[in-house]
């Protein structure tokens, strides 16, 4: 199903705005800070036709880019945009492409404007045009990142907030709810960012604040009945993590005994992971799980690779082969027990998943192939049904809590459908897979130990190409390096390395040197995201 008629089914749900993106690296930023006032939004690319959209926002976000209005083969927004009859707010790129389109001129700053400024607010500007603004102090520190500005404004628009720099860092036409700025209110740079979005959307938008994990539920619920149908069965893709087991929860809601999960062992699991998933979906919530163990065959498979795309995609195809395989035998059964057809296949991806997965250009550079939403088989006979592919991580918690799944499995850090097949560099085989696996276990327990799990987003070992020298009991060692890895993210859009402390660090090195035999060498990864990713493939 395309990314704009999964985007329709929830919309129509709910007062929605539109956020069309131009290629920033801030648009999902204004998802998140949308969502977190309660309105439901989507992101689509800006080359979205309004003849073609299948829902009726409530109000327009016109995003940031990198590129400027300038540029030849500069991405603009489809006209049609401003004759909708409602709001419009363009941030920065957005701004100049409001002026593009009714009539204003813009051009190049004499140098780049990038970091906090001081936004003064005109006392004098009515109130129509100063609802943007409402509870917003001036001034107010905001934060810049453009190379072209406003230059004149079109016809009919006052300007109500200005900096030293940018005379027209704030702009509203007279009558109309159009609104540009210049700065970027979606990032925590930017004091009363929220506060101006939240004015926007409820204020001028006058969307319902309607958006909750407890009203997405039972319309989830609706949603998952009418598109399966009374008779279609789901086969689930369950992992045990927060993301599968909550989409499973739900599946199981929703159609009951015609949802039927199944986990693959694809052999690149955490230590114990089958047996911990059995116990968790089977045995405490009660969901039908069929585990298939095609450990040999993804790692036949994963033999001489190196390459991290090819190995995703490897995985990915061979996912799907196997599910396939055990629909075909669920299938037969169901059918037999009046249950219905297996037709639908569950994947739990997420909302950066196919954030980072799609562009306004449509398929980007890639820079991971994600394996919810990458990899899949051209000829895949099944139906995908993705119900949580609208939702951040921390929406997928707030879900998981409300359907009482255990405390400890909603705040389990996430973990890649590749698994460790992604934390070997280089070539996957069954002793470098059990090398990573048993220095992850001692990682993640002594993350335990010290209290941090919780603190910490996301949290692996990955096992390097390299080897190093070492000396063990008087003897020269030549054996290979771990990386430890730690982050803390809200969105996994972007993420920090986490601080661990000294003393902590120094108990898992430890430990790892001296219990999971080949290593001679620990490492910790500071990076952050951008310009590093989450995963180190």
């Amino acid at each position: 199903m395309a990314p704009a008629e999964v985007a329709a089914q929830v919309a129509n749900m709910y007062d929605t705005v539109l956020i069309l993106d131009f290629g920033s690296q801030y648009s999902h930023l204004i998802t998140r800070r949308i969502r977190e006032v309660g309105v439901y939004c989507e992101l689509l690319p800006c080359t979205q036709r309004i003849a073609d959209l299948k829902f009726k926002p409530k109000g327009i976000i016109l995003s940031g880019s990198p590129f400027s209005i300038t540029d030849e083969g500069a991405p603009h927004v489809d006209p049609e945009v401003f004759n909708l009859g409602i709001p419009i707010l363009g941030i920065c790129y957005g701004l100049q492409e409001i002026a593009r389109n009714l009539g204003g001129e813009t051009g190049l700053t004499v140098r780049r404007e990038y970091g906090f400024a001081e936004l003064n607010l005109d006392p004098q500007a009515d109130h129509h045009s100063y609802k943007l603004f409402q509870d917003v102090p001036s001034p107010t520190h905001v934060w810049m990142s453009h190379g072209d500005h406003l230059e004149k404004p079109p016809k009919d628009f006052v300007i109500i907030g200005s900096t030293d720099t940018s005379a027209y860092a704030a702009v509203s036409h007279s009558t109309l709810p159009i609104y540009g700025i210049q700065f970027h209110p979606e990032v925590t740079h930017s004091v009363d960012g929220a506060v101006i979005l939240r004015n926007f959307v409820i204020g001028i938008c006058e969307c319902e604040a309607s958006w909750t994990m407890s009203s997405f539920i039972d319309k989830e619920i609706e949603r998952i009945r009418t598109l399966v149908g009374p008779t279609g069965a789901v086969i689930g893709a369950v992992s045990g993590g927060v993301d599968s087991t909550v989409a499973a929860v739900l599946m199981k809601r929703a159609i009951g005994d015609r949802f039927h999960a199944v986990l693959v062992d694809n052999g690149v699991m955490r230590l114990n992971e089958c047996e911990q998933v059995k116990q968790t979906l089977a045995d405490n919530l009660g969901i039908n799980l069929t585990v298939a163990d095609a450990s040999e065959l993804f790692l036949g498979r994963l033999k001489g690779v190196t390459d991290p795309e090819k190995k995703r995609k490897i995985i990915g195809n061979t996912f799907i082969e196997v599910f396939e395989a055990e629909s075909h035998k669920i299938d037969e059964v169901s059918r037999q027990d009046g249950l219905g057809a297996i037709e639908w296949l569950l994947q739990g991806t997420l909302y950066p998943d196919v954030i980072e997965s799609i562009s306004f250009k449509g398929p980007s550079a890639t820079i991971k192939s994600h394996h919810n939403v990458g990899g899949l088989l051209e000829d895949m006979r099944l139906k995908l049904i993705e119900p949580l592919r609208e939702l951040f991580k921390d929406e997928v918690r707030a879900l998981g809590a409300l359907l009482d799944i255990p405390e400890d499995l909603v705040w389990r850090h996430p973990f890649p459908g590749p698994g460790i097949a992604i934390r070997v560099l280089g070539e996957v085989t069954p002793s470098q897979v059990e090398i990573a696996r048993r220095a992850d276990h001692i990682y993640i327990d002594e993350i335990k130990k010290a209290g941090l799990y919780r603190q910490i987003s996301q949290a692996y070992a990955a096992l390097l190409p390299v080897r190093s020298v070492g000396v063990m009991g008087d003897q020269r060692t030549y054996e290979q390096v771990i990386a430890l890895r730690a982050v803390e993210t809200r969105d996994f859009m972007t993420a920090d390395w986490f601080p661990m402390p000294v003393e902590v660090l120094k108990r898992i090195s430890n430990r790892i040197i001296n219990e999971v035999h080949g290593v001679n060498r620990v490492l910790y990864d500071v990076s952050s995201k951008p310009p590093s990713t989450i995963e180190f493939e």
